[in-house]
């Protein structure tokens, strides 16, 4: 039987892992990031990608968690602010529904990273 961080291990894998996929195979999300208005659009969007491809891949075989979490988390944050906070501007329910899968991702690589163990490897 699987403990409930391992689950949240296992969805947080399959949530970046293919996110990170579909940035790399996607040429619409190449789009999507330069009409974001962030420098170096296509670049960024290619270190986001391998990030969460990385880091997910790390979190699923269950290596350095705390040090795999960390980009990620920074990943959620960028992603809440530039695309998120802006939608407050017009109401705070639409921000709250839109931010809704970003906010729970964050929630639960910040309980993985609290409950992560430290690993020598």
């Amino acid at each position: 039987m699987y403990t409930s961080i391992a689950i949240i291990r296992f969805l947080i894998a399959y949530v970046f892992i293919t996110s990170g996929l579909m940035k790399l195979l996607n040429e619409e999300l190449g789009n999507y990031f330069i009409s974001l208005g962030l420098p170096f659009p296509v670049i960024l969007m290619y270190i986001v990608a391998a990030l969460e491809v990385v880091c997910g891949v790390l979190i699923l075989m269950n290596r350095v968690i705390k040090l795999a979490t960390i980009p990620l988390i920074g990943i959620m944050l960028g992603a809440i602010l530039v695309t998120k906070i802006p939608i407050l501007h017009s109401s705070i329910i639409s921000f709250a529904f839109n931010a809704r899968l970003d906010i729970i991702m964050l929630v639960l690589l910040i309980t993985l990273y609290s409950r992560a163990t430290k690993q020598p490897y």
